[in-house]
């Protein structure tokens, strides 16, 4: 006699969980957020942060007051707990009993400032036992008037200091609270569970709404911020991109004449050695292979439509053309050279003419209708560069630009490629000075200018 054995397979939870209702779904996800916030860590450590003193009207108050400033909101929950208690002192007829009221009106009260979630199920007990302790003395069932504001506190400062759906949560548990009590105890003269229901809904709604904005807002400058720094993250890849353009056309430019002279150099000798020809011919073969390799590395930053200007590229004996230019659009720019003039590698007057054209355009965008000037300064071991604009006149037909401050990120990012040193600011008389300073390295020694920095 054989026997069988059935197998029954058991399916995974998550297909136990598509199999059933949409409703289901929605009353299990409900119970779980009603768990998650009234019941686990009831009794979790939670104090109630100071209050921020850093706005317009903190700003205002003295050095003292400040630092009392940010305990306002613990001294108006004290202060409504403390109101709580009087008005269960002066609705009861004295003795132990009216101290024991005040106590239970004024502990849950207290206990938001550390426990909120506690001090909500500590406000329903208070009842509770304020209610039965106090039976005879006050028609209303199941709020005295002491419970009944403590209660309403308890909401409103748990509500603040949670989230909307423990808000929900607290209103529904309430209400739930005052039908049992309501129906339970049916005796009474009259009842104040829909007075607390109403009152409590209106706070709750408005806290809610509060939280709702302060989300909204925190959201937008979050969205904001981030914006703001994925722009500027652009803009420097893009000034990047482009200043690895120009090094690229300013080097390929020098190795490419550094391949043709060591090739034509042997002819211009008559009867070279061999020694010679093999030298000239390594250098040579070197040329040509840092420029492919240049070419290579630094080609991939150029644009699909970049297409390599044929014009050279402009140096500082082109700034007077560029500063006619500028005066044609009604900008007053003066300029001044102090230091012998001399010729400095290409990559450094590159950079120090495009700066001063960025930093003349921030004048023409941000302040219209105000004077320049352009200093010049060849300094021993360096190029100084100053570009100070005046002030906007006041009553000006033309409105500034609003700008987020590439032009000054482009700026930053040149003089770090040449290892140099860049400062800008307002002015004391209302204008706006960029400073730079460019380090040009000693004769012979050109070549560590680009070192590391291609």
């Amino acid at each position: 006699m054989t026997e069988t054995t059935t197998h029954t397979q058991t399916p995974p939870p998550q297909a136990e969980d598509r199999a059933r209702s949409p409703e289901f779904r929605l009353a299990a996800g409900a119970l779980r957020g009603l768990r998650e916030d009234l019941f686990r860590e009831v009794l979790a450590y939670r104090p109630m942060p100071r209050a921020a003193v850093d706005g317009p009207v903190g700003r205002m108050l003295p050095g003292r007051l400040k630092e009392y400033a940010g305990w306002a909101p613990h001294i108006a929950v004290g202060a409504l707990g403390g109101l709580a208690a009087l008005v269960s002192l002066s609705r009861t007829y004295g003795g132990v009993g009216a101290l024991l009221c005040a106590l239970l009106a004024l502990a849950p009260v207290l206990l938001t400032l550390a426990r909120p979630v506690a001090a909500f199920w500590l406000s329903l007990l208070a009842t509770t036992v304020t209610a039965v302790a106090m039976d005879g003395y006050w028609g209303v069932w199941p709020w005295l008037p002491g419970s009944f504001l403590s209660h309403l506190t308890v909401l409103t400062v748990v509500a603040i200091r949670t989230r909307p759906r423990t808000a929900a949560w607290m209103w529904a548990i309430t209400a739930l609270y005052g039908f049992l009590a309501e129906n339970g105890f049916a005796w009474h003269e009259s009842s104040d569970v829909a007075p607390m229901l109403f009152l409590s809904a209106l706070i709750l709604l408005a806290v809610t709404v509060r939280h709702t904005h302060r989300q909204a807002r925190q959201e937008v400058s979050a969205q904001q911020t981030a914006t703001a720094h994925e722009r500027s993250r652009r803009t420097l890849l893009e000034e990047r991109s482009t200043i690895a353009r120009e090094l690229h056309d300013v080097v390929a430019h020098h190795m490419s004449v550094v391949a043709i002279q060591a090739e034509a150099a042997p002819y211009r000798v008559e009867n070279p050695p061999p020694e010679l020809e093999q030298a000239f011919a390594t250098i040579r073969e070197n040329a040509v292979a840092a420029l492919t390799e240049l070419r290579r590395v630094l080609g991939v930053v150029r644009a699909e439509d970049y297409e390599a200007p044929d014009a050279p590229q402009p140096t500082l004996a082109d700034l007077d053309t560029l500063l006619a230019n500028v005066r044609e659009t009604g900008l007053e720019v003066g300029k001044t050279v102090t230091g012998a003039v001399r010729e400095l590698p290409q990559g450094v007057e590159l950079s120090a003419y495009r700066i001063v054209q960025e930093a003349l355009s921030n004048t023409l965008r941000h302040a219209p209708g105000a004077t320049a000037r352009v200093e010049i300064a060849y300094v021993l071991g360096g190029l100084g560069v100053r570009v100070v604009n005046g002030p906007p006149p006041a009553p000006s037909l033309i409105k500034p630009s609003p700008g987020a401050g590439h032009g000054i990120t482009g700026m930053r990012e040149r003089v770090t490629m040449l290892n140099g040193e860049m400062t800008d600011g307002p002015t004391d008389d209302g204008g706006y000075e960029v400073t730079v300073f460019l380090p040009v390295p000693a004769p012979g020694t050109d070549s560590e200018l680009f070192e590391g920095r291609t």
